[in-house]
Order: C-alpha cells, then sequence, then structure tokens
C-alpha cells in the first residue's frame, strides 16, 4: 500500500479524534507477539484494533504481532460430520509457529469450534482440555508467556436454524441451541488454568453481559448474523475487554461510534493494513492443512512489505 500525496493529510486527520492517555508502559511492546485462533481470529479486527489502539496510546513504543488465526480450527481435533473436510487442529502447526515466530508472548483463542456445535460431552470436554493444556505446555516449553482469552459467545438470537439435544446431529451449520452453555463451560475451565506465566482474560462473560443489556431494549439485538463471526463493534468489544486486562485505557463511547471512527481513522487504516498483509504472508509461511495443504518457503517479501507500512505508521505518530 502507497499513499504517496496523500500521507501528509492522513497523518494530519489520525490525530483528530482519540484523547490523548497517560503513558505510563506500554503492554506488549519490545516483544514478539504470536496470536492464534480460528476464523474470528483470522478475520483479526480484535488483533487489528489492539495493535491500533497501543500504536495510538503509546507514541515511541514498538509493537511486534503475527496473528496466524486459521479459519476452522480448534484444539480438540474434533470435526462434526457434516463439515466439508477434517477441521485443522492446532497441534499440527503448533510447533511450526512457535519455532519460526519465536514468540515471547503467546495470545490464543479457542473454544467455538472446539465442541463442534453439539450438546456437551464428557469427551468433547476432555478433547478441549486436553488440545489447552497442550497449547499451555508448548509455550512453557519454549519460555514463553500465554494469553489466554476464552472463546466469544454462540448467539442464537442471530440465527434460525438450531435445534434441540434430541437432534440426530450438529453442525456448524445446524448447531445445538444452547451451544453458548458449552462454550461458557470451555470459559469456566479456562479460567482455573492460570499460573503464573498464564494469564486468562475472559471475554466470554462481559460480551454476554453486554449483550443481555442491550437486549433490554433491543430484543434482536446481535453483533453477528451467523450466531458465531462478531461484526466490527464485537471485534471492538473483544478488543477493549482484551486491554482493560492489559491496563490500557480504553475510549467509553459507545462501541457503535466507536467503531466507526477507529474504521476511519486513516492511522489503523494503514495497521489493518500491516496486519492483514503480515497474517497471511505467516500463516501461510507456518504452513497448515485445511482441506490442502500450504506452506510457503520465505516470509522475506512480506516482511520488506510490512516494514515499508510500518514506516507509514511510524510517520503518522510522528506527526503527533
Amino acid at each position: 500500500m502507497r499513499f504517496g500525496a496523500t500521507l501528509a493529510l492522513a497523518i494530519a486527520l489520525s490525530g483528530a479524534c482519540l484523547p490523548t492517555f497517560a503513558q505510563k508502559g506500554a503492554p506488549l511492546s519490545a516483544q514478539k507477539i504470536l496470536w492464534l485462533g480460528d476464523s474470528i481470529t483470522q478475520a483479526g479486527d480484535y488483533v487489528s484494533i489492539v495493535e491500533y489502539y497501543l500504536n495510538k496510546q503509546y507514541l515511541s513504543s514498538h509493537f511486534d504481532f503475527v496473528s496466524i488465526g486459521l479459519a476452522s480450527e480448534n484444539v480438540s481435533c474434533l470435526s462434526e460430520k457434516d463439515h466439508p473436510f477434517p477441521r485443522p487442529c492446532l497441534s499440527e502447526r503448533l510447533d511450526r509457529a512457535l519455532t519460526a515466530v519465536h514468540p515471547q508472548v503467546v495470545i490464543a483463542c479457542y473454544g467455538m469450534n472446539d465442541g463442534i456445535y453439539h450438546p456437551q460431552s464428557p469427551a468433547r470436554m476432555a478433547a478441549f482440555q486436553k488440545g489447552i493444556q497442550g497449547l499451555i505446555a508448548a509455550v512453557r516449553a519454549k519460555n514463553a508467556r500465554l494469553i489466554l482469552l476464552t472463546p466469544p459467545p454462540f448467539d442464537r438470537v442471530a440465527i434460525t436454524t438450531t435445534l434441540d439435544e434430541h437432534a440426530p446431529d450438529f453442525s456448524f451449520k445446524a448447531p445445538y441451541e444452547k451451544y453458548d452453555d458449552v462454550l461458557a463451560d470451555y470459559a469456566a475451565w479456562e479460567k482455573t488454568q492460570q499460573a503464573a506465566d498464564v494469564t486468562v482474560v475472559d471475554l466470554h462473560t462481559p460480551i454476554n453481559a453486554y449483550l443481555a443489556k442491550q437486549r433490554a431494549t433491543d430484543p434482536k439485538f446481535s453483533f453477528t448474523k451467523d450466531g458465531i463471526h462478531p461484526d466490527l463493534a464485537g471485534h471492538l468489544l473483544m478488543a477493549r475487554t482484551l486491554l482493560r486486562e492489559l491496563k490500557v485505557n480504553v475510549p467509553q463511547t459507545p462501541l457503535d461510534v466507536e467503531a466507526a471512527r477507529v474504521q476511519s481513522d486513516p492511522l489503523y487504516v494503514i495497521v489493518k493494513a500491516r496486519r492483514e498483509k503480515r497474517s497471511q504472508g505467516w500463516l501461510d509461511y507456518v504452513g497448515y492443512t485445511r482441506d490442502k495443504t500450504v506452506k510457503k518457503d520465505t516470509i522475506d517479501t512480506v516482511e520488506k512489505a510490512v516494514q515499508e507500512l510500518q514506516l507509514q505508521v511510524d510517520l503518522m505518530r510522528d506527526a503527533k
């Protein structure tokens, strides 16, 4: 992405709206941060928003994010019969990702796909627990810190095709009507995994609380059209929740207003473009199997393009 003669205008606009926060210290700065997750993390708006807020607030700090969420992925290694291909499992690529990226911090968000949209069962719960414990062990073995995000809610209000517990089968196309209870179980268990090198940030509970508050006046309010994937406002709430846990001040303006403001800020546009470019490059470089196997031999060209975009980010920040 090249902005040419419009860069000066973008720089001027980028500092116009967001209030200045006290700069005491920058969480996640001067470290390589690896983000892992499913399609919500691959879409990555919450990752871009976190990076945007940090760049906006901590003008002299550097943030080094590699976000490689993968659609359909889970940690349970389970897959429903109606899925078009076996779901990718994090364990297939986790060691390659940790070795290639060599992060000091890993941020991971799983759960949505792990119960394969079925009612809870001891076997599926055990598979999820085994997957998360494997993730913790792998990150710990690399002497890195893990920030574990509980899954955002499954929202049955947004969809019409759900099944009761007596249905013969379930899938992402026809999920169990109370599937969010399964995710609540996952979130509750994940919170017991807190340790000196594991921080658990609960997204599930506060997002559900926000939905309940909105539905007091608008019963059909939702962040999603399919019950699974949040819109930009939903990603913004995910980002705000994580940043608050990291003791970062964030604007308190209504989500829809703030989402529109963020989306129109030229700094966010560049941060998002940089994050997306790097995400796709590193996803392919680490490699994965999702119906077909993808593996690129080099990351050099992508990193060169990312460095050029980072220069644009730095110019905007220096102009403040």
